[in-house]
């Protein structure tokens, strides 16, 4: 996850003197990745690398956090900043302005505020180049505040036009199968159910939760009242809806992470405050607040040689503890009890010795608690902040593991290295594929992106097809290949895996010169076996597919030596006529087979409808006559008469 923050937004909470550069340089060390600085309307700004477990980082607050807590690290002073907030209406169960009614196993927590007499104006100028260096269009103060929210403490936030929600009444709940909505962007959407949706009194939906507020509630340049709309809801139905419909947004991508629902009074106070100040906003005297199951405090204890056997260092008690308060962890120490062998004459015992200091307890920040719940959770904490690169460096002792014969990967890189030194392109394609392109008891997903990314595919030639027909105005002549697993169904089971290479040349591909590639990857692989082109129906594209596990079995990759033989070889031309339909690779074969002394058959040359086999005799005990010779040129007539071929 990536995300923008402006260096003179991220000093309002964080105080230092560090410069843009010590910041890149020191988070990246021991905390999210600054990828890069460039230059905003508001000053530099970082381009951010968030993990997927930590949610908490992905917003200006939580960059902060971090910082003050890595800074300090490496001997710049750095302080976190607390949030400013000076709304106090008091929570509640029920308020007069709203009634509500929420599915606890969709929205864990249900907050809003009615604000009244708002001015839809443009947002100030500061809140406008903020919202630009981040990536986001300004549209209206009601509107920007939520944007602008979002960014700064990671909880998305939304805003209803208050008079346009019939009867003043707002039912969250599932979604049925086939209902519609249509979002703020204007786009309609026709719901596979289960969604998180929000209907008013007159049972129209109004919001798709967490993905896209609904059209019908909008704010416009006619709102007068606002209702500040602040939830937690179920990160599971959220990505199910997102990835059912296709459809991304920043509040999806931190709604799916779990969010802290601690978090949504701090933003819903905040976003008061900004509606009062920016928008002349009267909010109303009490918070709607449903949150039938709060948060339960976590707590982890882990001995601190527990940590040091783990990272190899020494550190004391004082100093896990000043780190993991850093943090925002609240620490305590605590005894530890040990079972100690004693000897006493004849017999040993154990006894119990108790030491102080040596185990801490954590609690757990509620912002953290979906990515620490045990103590090797705790150690990577400590680790990073200490820095790993303080971390003692050793070389791995012992011998170097020898890699296996016939290693299944180093056989895949010898094909593929042979292909591109052929001239091949080496493609990659989804395993997910339309209905069209694969056999009708392929395995359809569950949740599918689209209709052309419903099923496992059984074959890779449909997706190579697929490849060539994309690229129509390639001019050369090109040859691409690809090696990939396919699924074929199993009943009761997963599906089986295999891989296969499978390689296409483009319809103006000399059908010589492609037999020419397949032949030489195999020589290569030293596989004693035919090439085999197949031919795509109604189309002029020679495809060759293999199975990759079976050709390695054929291939010998250790070489075996051959000793220059002592007698000379006699090598003759025949030239032949081939009737329409004979493939001349089985031809050769059997001239091979006519007898031992015939060593080699290879093509030397074509004319026409002619082609000129150059073949050499070789007896490896004598140098043979020319009557020899003869008998065996005769041997290769009568096969070739047999195969009513035409001799010259």
């Amino acid at each position: 996850m990536d995300i923008l923050i402006p260096d003179n937004w991220l000093r309002i909470y964080l105080k230092t003197k560090a410069k843009p550069e010590d910041l890149q340089k020191y988070l990246s060390l021991c905390g999210p990745s600054m990828e890069r600085i460039h230059k905003g309307k508001t000053g530099p700004v970082y381009a951010i690398e968030i993990t997927t477990n930590r949610v908490d980082s992905a917003s200006v607050y939580g960059i902060a956090r971090e910082a003050a807590a890595i800074l300090p690290q490496f001997k710049i002073a750095a302080e976190l900043q607390p949030i400013q907030i000076n709304s106090a209406q008091k929570l509640a169960k029920k308020v007069d302005y709203l009634e509500a009614e929420v599915d606890p196993n969709l929205c864990k927590r249900f907050t809003c505020i009615l604000v009244k007499s708002v001015k839809i104006t443009p947002s100030p100028k500061w809140m406008q180049e903020r919202l630009e260096d981040v990536g986001l269009r300004p549209i209206n103060n009601v509107v920007d505040i939520t944007n602008f929210l979002m960014h700064e403490l990671g909880q998305p936030l939304h805003t209803f036009d208050y008079d346009k929600i019939k009867s003043a009444k707002m039912i969250l709940r599932a979604s049925l199968k086939g209902e519609n909505i249509t979002t703020l962007d204007g786009k309609k959407h026709i719901l596979p159910g289960g969604d998180i949706v929000i209907e008013d009194g007159s049972g129209k939906l109004i919001d798709l939760a967490g993905i896209m507020g609904g059209n019908a509630s909008a704010i416009d340049e006619n709102t007068q009242n606002v209702l500040l709309f602040v939830q937690h809801y179920n990160p599971l139905a959220i990505r199910h809806t997102s990835m059912k419909l296709a459809h991304r947004t920043k509040a999806t991508a931190l709604f799916e992470r779990d969010l802290d629902p601690e978090n949504v009074i701090p933003t819903i106070r905040r976003g008061i405050d900004l509606l009062v100040e920016l928008a002349q906003g009267k909010p109303e005297e009490k918070i709607l607040d449903i949150y039938p199951k709060p948060y339960k405090e976590k707590k982890v204890s882990v001995p601190v040689d527990f940590i040091n056997s783990r990272l190899g260092i020494k550190v004391t008690t004082q100093e896990v503890v000043s780190i993991l308060h850093t943090l925002g962890f609240i620490c305590h120490s605590g005894e530890r009890t040990r079972l100690q062998n004693q000897t006493d004459p004849g017999q040993a015992r154990m006894t119990k010795q108790t030491s102080q200091d040596d185990i801490v307890i954590a609690d757990i920040p509620s912002y953290r608690a979906n990515d620490v719940s045990i103590p090797e959770d705790i150690v990577e904490e400590v680790a990073r902040i200490y820095g790993y690169h303080n971390l003692p460096s050793q070389i791995m002792a012992g011998a170097l593991p020898q890699s296996l014969p016939q290693s299944p990967f180093e056989f895949e890189q010898k094909v593929k290295q042979t292909l591109l030194a052929l001239g091949g392109i080496e493609v990659y394609t989804l395993s997910l594929v339309s209905k069209d392109e694969t056999p009708t008891n392929s395995l359809k997903l569950k949740n599918p992106l689209g209709a052309d990314s419903e099923y496992l595919r059984q074959s890779l030639v449909p997706s190579l097809k697929y490849v060539v027909g994309n690229n129509t105005r390639e001019k050369d002549p090109y040859h691409i290949f690809e090696m990939a697993n396919v699924y074929t169904p199993k009943k009761g089971d997963l599906p089986k895996e295999k891989m296969l290479l499978v390689g296409m040349f483009s319809q103006d591909f000399p059908y010589r010169k492609a037999k020419g590639v397949v032949e030489a990857l195999l020589k290569e692989l030293r596989v004693q076996a035919l090439p085999k082109l197949k031919r795509l129906e109604d189309e002029n594209l020679w495809y060759y597919e293999y199975e990759t596990r079976a050709l390695q079995k054929e291939a010998a990759l250790s070489p075996s030596h051959q000793p220059i033989p002592k007698y000379p070889s006699q090598v003759e031309d025949m030239t032949i006529i081939l009737p329409n339909g004979t493939y001349l690779g089985e031809v050769i074969q059997k001239i091979i087979k006519v007898n031992p002394q015939i060593k080699s058959v290879d093509l030397a040359n074509t004319y026409q409808d002619t082609q000129t086999l150059r073949i050499e005799y070789q007896h490896p005990e004598k140098t043979l006559t020319d009557r020899e010779v003869a008998f065996l040129r005769n041997k290769v007539i009568k096969l070739l008469t047999s195969l009513s071929a035409s001799i010259k």
